[in-house]
């Protein structure tokens, strides 16, 4: 454990920042798996509308460094590639 006043204070806001940080990449995840059981259900427009919230939250795990971009790239070819496909 820190001795040093200011040690304790960043393991606190370490971890006050690895817990949203896991919030938002479930939620990422969780969007992404919906987008996928609409393109296993072949519901075209449903998989639309879920793969444009999917990119905003894509883009803003980017922005915040949640992932890497090229992740964001590569999920949102691959989901639009499948739903082209449909």
């Amino acid at each position: 454990m820190a001795n040093i006043k200011s040690a304790k204070k960043r393991i606190k806001t370490n971890n006050k920042a690895r817990m949203n940080n896991k919030v938002k990449k479930t939620n990422l995840k969780s969007s992404i798996k919906n987008v996928e059981m609409a393109i296993e259900a072949t519901d075209k427009v449903k998989a639309t509308e879920l793969l444009s919230v999917a990119s905003k939250k894509l883009d803003s795990a980017v922005t915040s460094g949640i992932v890497h971009k090229n992740y964001t790239a590569r999920q949102k070819s691959r989901l639009s590639k499948q739903i082209n496909a449909l």
